[in-house]
This record gives structure tokens, C-alpha cells and sequence, in this order.
């Protein structure tokens, strides 16, 4: 596979997964006690519990978008 696709591929998968990222952000920051009302209906989850359950998938996603998606791209921007 040519380094141009690879490159293509990474650059639209990094600008998708830091768009879902903004996306949570948003969500969890401007409607932060509906999405807990929505959750606690489901799972029975303190407050305090449901805050740091968000704040931990919002970093390990992070963590995974700058790993295998943002580190290949600049990887392959650098190499071509």
C-alpha cells in the first residue's frame, strides 16, 4: 500500500476521532446532568462515581486517538 493512502487514511481517521472527542466534550460539559439522569436510569451510579467514570474514557480515548491514530499520521508525514 502506497505511503499517500496510509497517510490519507490516518490523517481522515485522526479527524474523526478528535471530532467524536469535541463531540463528548461538548456533550459532557453543556449536558453533563442529562446524560447522568440517562445513565443512573440504567446503571444505579453516584454522581461523584458517574464524574469520574466520564473523565476516565474521556482520557484513556484521548490517549488512544493520539496513539494510533495522530502518532501513524505524523509518522507517515514525516517519512513521505
Amino acid at each position: 500500500m502506497a505511503i499517500s493512502i496510509l497517510k490519507a487514511f490516518f490523517f481522515w481517521c485522526t479527524f474523526i476521532n478528535v471530532a467524536l472527542l469535541v463531540l463528548s466534550f461538548m456533550f459532557c460539559a453543556f449536558a453533563g446532568d442529562w446524560i447522568y439522569r440517562m445513565h443512573s436510569k440504567w446503571y444505579p451510579i453516584p454522581r461523584d462515581a458517574f464524574n469520574i467514570a466520564i473523565y476516565c474514557f474521556t482520557g484513556l480515548f484521548k490517549i488512544f486517538v493520539i496513539v494510533f491514530s495522530f502518532v501513524p499520521w505524523i509518522a507517515l508525514v514525516i517519512v513521505e
